[in-house]
């Protein structure tokens, strides 16, 4: 089981309907990223950046950035175009952080 760590951003004024996004994920996506092995997936707010922090444990070979080539990942992605910083294919603006501390 890996950790993997990212962080991203939240465009102004868009926490609302962020987390509104969030709070109906669609079941189908649910069931993909569990699918693939991705578990234990937060997402935290750091409000006075609007950096986005996601923590997620991962058991398969990739976590939820890398699934971008599947049709559910698309559509989920492309409904975050105005919310957040994204790509040129949708996908949204991240970056991997380094874990430098663990304690179980």
């Amino acid at each position: 089981m890996k950790r993997r760590a990212f962080k991203m951003h939240l465009n102004e004024g868009m926490k609302a309907i962020y987390k509104k996004k969030h709070d109906e994920i669609w079941p189908e996506l649910k069931q993909l990223l569990k699918e693939s092995g991705v578990s234990e997936y937060s997402i935290f707010l750091d409000e006075e950046t609007n950096t986005l922090f996601a923590f997620q444990k991962v058991s398969g070979k990739s976590g939820s950035q890398e699934m971008g080539q599947n049709e559910v990942v698309k559509k989920w992605w492309k409904g975050l175009v105005d919310v957040m910083k994204v790509n040129p294919d949708n996908s949204p603006v991240s970056t991997p952080l380094e874990e430098i501390f663990y304690m179980e």
